[in-house]
């Protein structure tokens, strides 16, 4: 390897690097960039002294088919409908979590709730069950004690608030097309049994109740609350659910 020579070593000198000679406009760049350092340390010092954000607002939606939205799209289901209209006053929320299956009776959503194993605590917990309970004949005597158990499991999942707990009473199915040629008083007798029997589960649980049930009866006059299927709510349906809603959701929600 040749050695290096002066005239090598001189460019080296004032070549850009390491060691290098400054020249006459450097001390203007680095108070540049001292001043930039300074800015953004005292920006980082003044958010010290901020709140943290608070975490968003948990919803968890419990139920059959009226909570899955079946026949309408996922944006259209009442607990998502819900979450926008609590965006929409200001509030911070989470997109809810659903556990709900088309044709769920209250002791198949109770074993889907183990599977599922819900990591509370929610701040709002929402249940709308029992339909099914009623289509397959069951007695009122037997879904009572199951009714009742999920209402306590969905307070529990509400961290023991069971203020935080709405739940929706059972629509009446047999207004819709699919009860054609049935007993629709009889379906309707069923039905109103079975809200009273939950509400009276609610207010002894100190959960939220929500009748729906009277808005679900429109729909023998107005066919636009029913999806194409013709059994199930429409979205237009599930808005009204989800502003009837709104209020008790809110207050659930600023309560503690």
């Amino acid at each position: 390897m040749r050695p290096a020579t002066r005239e090598a070593l001189a460019r080296g000198a004032r070549a850009p690097g390491r060691g290098r000679l400054p020249w006459r406009g450097e001390p203007a760049r680095r108070k540049g960039t001292s001043s930039l350092l300074l800015v953004a340390l005292c920006a980082a010092l003044a958010g010290c002294d901020a709140e943290p954000a608070a975490p968003a607002t948990r919803v968890l939606a419990l139920g059959d088919s009226y909570t899955i939205g079946e026949g309408v799209r996922p944006a259209d289901r009442w607990p998502v409908l819900l979450v926008e209209r609590l965006r929409a006053s200001g509030a911070r929320v989470a997109d809810p979590e659903l556990i709900a299956r088309t044709g769920w009776t209250t002791d198949e959503l109770a074993r889907a709730i183990e599977r599922a194993r819900p990591a509370g605590p929610y701040d709002l917990v929402t249940l709308c069950v029992g339909v099914n309970d009623q289509f397959r004949g069951r007695p009122l005597d037997e879904t009572r004690p199951r009714f009742a158990a999920l209402v306590a499991r969905a307070a529990g999942l509400a961290g023991d608030r069971p203020g935080r707990v709405l739940v929706l009473s059972v629509p009446d199915w047999g207004v819709t097309p699919f009860a054609a040629g049935r007993d629709r008083a009889a379906i309707a007798r069923e039905i109103d049994a079975l809200n009273a029997m939950a509400r009276a589960e609610v207010e002894r649980a100190g959960a939220r109740w929500l009748e729906v049930t009277a808005t679900s009866r429109r729909a023998a006059d107005e066919p636009a609350l029913l999806a194409d299927d013709g059994l199930h709510p429409s979205a237009a349906m599930y808005a009204r659910w989800a502003e009837a809603a709104l209020p008790l959701a809110r207050e659930a929600l600023a309560g503690s």
